[in-house]
């Protein structure tokens, strides 16, 4: 433990431990200072507040470091599939062999769902955000697994509720988009990959074998490991302080799912797109529209261009363009869209006020060119988002409950009337 802070209020000097963490960031243990002080600390957004003591994910935004428990994520990316990284967070370690083969064995186990889940999926008109389809579905799952609502469950159920979630969140994700298209579900085929088998569920014929090229299941796996967690973040901290109250694990994660749903945050892959069809419907001229996002009395901003925590690179960029690259290169496909985008990229890449700026193109600029090269629709990028944090999320709605932590309580500073005598409304005029 470092030597200790001092505040000083009121001409009284107070001490607060300082704490600090395995990568040297150092915190002040504010815990006790309204018992000391009668104050608490005013921070909007919790932008410098650290509410945990978390073995998960390090990140260093000034550095571009993301390691998961440990490892680099350039690593997992180019080594390890999105499985292997789901056990990594959520069971603290690699996996065995044997490991590996029991845990992939029980997600094939569990990934059918049960038939009354398509009675809810029905209740839902064809135009429903498949984001709210998605958090209804995970939330649904109390209902047929009521065993997991118990705060006192053993570790065996808890797992057992970590194995379902994983293994029917593809088939959910899967089955929000045939429903918004209209179309009959596909059941999971258990000889295919996480990542296949989903692809399978997404965009097969009912009367076809769907055969999955390895490119694209390569990306969609660097896509899902890219994006599976990513330190303290607005849904990552919804599912832990909706955890805090021991909450059921779905229902934290139904919770997570709405919290990503917001547009500055899980949106962001999607405001790209949008961006890129704007510029689309103008005629196509990116230097104009880099004209406008240079201009600082233009509204215009690029989407998908730097990055609110990484201050140098985003390191998942860098891993994500070349797999965006072998996409388009392997898929032959020919939009107009994507071919703005890469004149954006090179623009970006080479300008010398994006690269004073740094603003460099960061994972949801190429996850959305991806997903739109890949035939998923727009509205699905944020339910795909959520598809690949989903361990991130249950490897922190874990840890908080194996250390016991308590309820989220935050404060407040109170601006509001004093108080004020009741006056009747006849009186009241």
């Amino acid at each position: 433990m470092s030597n200790p802070a001092q505040i000083i209020l009121d001409g009284k000097t107070f001490e607060l431990p300082v704490i600090e963490g395995s990568e040297n960031e150092k915190a002040i243990d504010i815990g006790k200072l309204r018992d000391l002080t009668g104050y608490i600390t005013y921070d909007v957004g919790y932008k410098n507040t650290g509410v945990t003591k978390s073995a998960i994910t390090f990140l260093d935004g000034e550095e571009g470091i993301l390691r998961y428990r440990g490892y680099p994520i350039e690593q997992l990316a180019e080594k390890s599939n999105f499985l292997e990284v789901a056990y990594l967070l959520i069971y603290g370690d690699l996996p065995t062999k044997e490991q590996y083969a029991a845990f992939d064995k029980s997600i094939d186990d569990h990934s059918m769902i049960h038939e009354d889940v398509k009675t809810i999926l029905h209740g839902f008109p064809s135009y429903a955000h498949p984001m709210g389809v998605l958090s209804s579905l995970i939330c649904s799952l109390t209902a047929f697994y009521p065993e997991s609502l118990n705060p006192n469950a053993s570790e065996k159920t808890i797992n057992d509720s970590i194995i379902r979630l994983i293994a029917k969140m593809p088939t959910m994700v899967a089955w929000a988009y045939k429903k918004s298209k209209g179309r009959p579900v596909n059941y999971p085929i258990r000889s295919l990959e996480y990542c296949a088998n989903f692809m399978h569920m997404m965009f097969a014929d009912p009367t076809e074998i769907y055969e999955v090229d390895p490119v694209v299941s390569d990306a969609l796996n660097k896509l899902l490991i890219l994006h599976a967690d990513h330190e303290q973040n607005c849904s990552t901290s919804t599912v832990r302080i909706v955890g805090s109250s021991q909450a059921s694990l779905y229902g934290s994660i139904s919770a997570g799912i709405n919290a990503l749903w917001g547009p500055l945050h899980g949106g962001a892959n999607q405001e790209v797109i949008e961006m890129l069809d704007q510029i689309k419907n103008d005629g196509g001229d990116t230097k104009k529209w880099i004209a406008k996002a240079k201009d600082k009395n233009d509204p215009f901003r690029l989407m998908g261009f730097g990055h609110r925590v990484y201050k140098n690179f985003d390191p998942r960029a860098k891993i994500i363009k070349k797999a965006c690259d072998d996409i388009l290169h392997k898929l032959g496909v020919n939009d107009p869209v994507l071919a703005i985008a890469k004149e954006l990229e090179q623009a970006a890449l080479n300008d010398e006020y994006f690269v004073e700026r740094k603003l460099y193109p960061n994972v949801d600029f190429y996850s959305g060119i991806i997903y739109r090269a890949l035939g998923i629709p727009t509205n699905m990028f944020t339910v795909m988002f959520a598809l690949g944090r989903l361990p991130g999320w249950i490897a922190q709605w874990k840890e908080l409950r194996n250390t016991k932590e308590p309820i989220g309580r935050p404060r407040q500073v109170y601006i509001g009337e004093k108080t004020r005598d009741y006056v009747s409304m006849v009186d009241r005029g």
